[in-house]
């Protein structure tokens, strides 16, 4: 009688083959770097979009910054956030590429309420916790009103920064 199909050791062979092949498919693919990269990302979106909804306003209200900005001193590096008078910003330290300066956060609300941001971005989280009390992302103007944004952390580039 001839029968015809696979024995079990081909079987067995064929899985393991397979098995190698997807593991290292999965190793190659790099998945945890893929999601670093991924928030990576939004926190470049996000600082370009705080950046932009700043400029917006700026030419809006006819070269004035909004005046959180316009009262921040200058050279100054300031958390993005809603925290109280008089908490600090200062526990981010562990977690910012490019630290704070200043113990005080700077809150852009305003944006929100005149329409150029739907929300404050908020952060994704790698090391630090973020909230819309503190954004994880800082903001800083020079003395020519030039206006850099960054997010605290980076997981696959040294800094996320936005210059305009």
């Amino acid at each position: 009688m001839n029968k015809k199909g696979f024995t079990l050791i081909e079987l067995l062979i064929v899985i393991a083959i397979i098995s190698i092949i997807a593991g290292a498919v999965f190793v190659a693919l790099d998945p945890l770097s893929r999601f670093q990269d991924t928030r990576d990302a939004r926190r470049y979106s996000d600082a370009s979009e705080i950046v932009n909804a700043i400029k917006i306003s700026q030419v809006d209200n006819k070269g004035k910054y909004i005046d959180e900005i316009k009262n921040a001193t200058n050279d100054e590096i300031y958390l993005v956030g809603t925290c109280a008078t008089g908490a600090t910003a200062a526990g981010v330290t562990d977690y910012c590429d490019t630290d704070p300066t200043q113990t005080a956060c700077l809150d852009l609300t305003q944006l929100v309420t005149d329409g150029y941001l739907g929300v404050i971005p908020v952060s994704p989280d790698g090391d630090g916790t973020w909230t819309a009390s503190l954004s994880g992302y800082t903001l800083s103007k020079n003395n020519k009103g030039i206006i850099t944004v960054r997010a605290c952390e980076s997981e696959n580039t040294d800094e996320i920064m936005i210059v305009r």
